[in-house]
């Protein structure tokens, strides 16, 4: 019987230390996430983190939203290298905080920095590329190519 109760023990003991861990794993796979759901999302969150991408459009059949979705998809490497994170709202009904912050009108595409400002705005599909070197141009995103190429101690 006591060896019975030290398993039971044992395993009802260990269950919180495992869920902890899941619920971490979980929070870490969202924030390394390229793309996530810009309805729930605030720029906060990604603030000196992430350089948020959001998209916008009033439903997820604009055609405008499609072509731009295909077009990140092409090249997600490109977007992860340069610390960014897609947010896609596609319900202007459920006045995001996204929507209260960046007011958009259709379909609309801004590019925030880490610190937080918008950058770019565009009201039609950028590729990939057109939004890396805009990326590339940031004096932070700059300081992260010169940090890299220094060499380690």
């Amino acid at each position: 019987m006591t060896h019975r109760l030290a398993l039971v023990l044992s395993v009802f003991l260990a269950a919180p230390a495992a869920i902890a861990q899941a619920a971490e794993t979980d929070a870490q796979a969202s924030e390394d996430a390229l793309f996530q759901n810009g309805e729930t999302a605030t720029l906060e969150e990604f603030r000196w983190i992430k350089r948020p991408l959001v998209i916008f459009a009033d439903t997820d059949r604009d055609p405008r939203f499609a072509q731009q979705m295909e077009l990140l998809n092409a090249l997600p490497d490109e977007l992860a290298e340069r610390d960014v994170v897609v947010l896609s709202d596609t319900n202007p009904g459920a006045k995001s905080a996204l929507r209260e912050a960046l007011r958009p009108r259709g379909f609309m595409l801004v590019l925030i920095g880490k610190d937080g400002n918008p950058y770019l705005r565009k009201p039609f599909p950028w590729d990939v590329r057109a939004i890396s070197a805009s990326i590339d141009k940031m004096p932070l995103r700059q300081q992260e190519i010169r940090d890299s190429h220094r060499p380690s101690r």
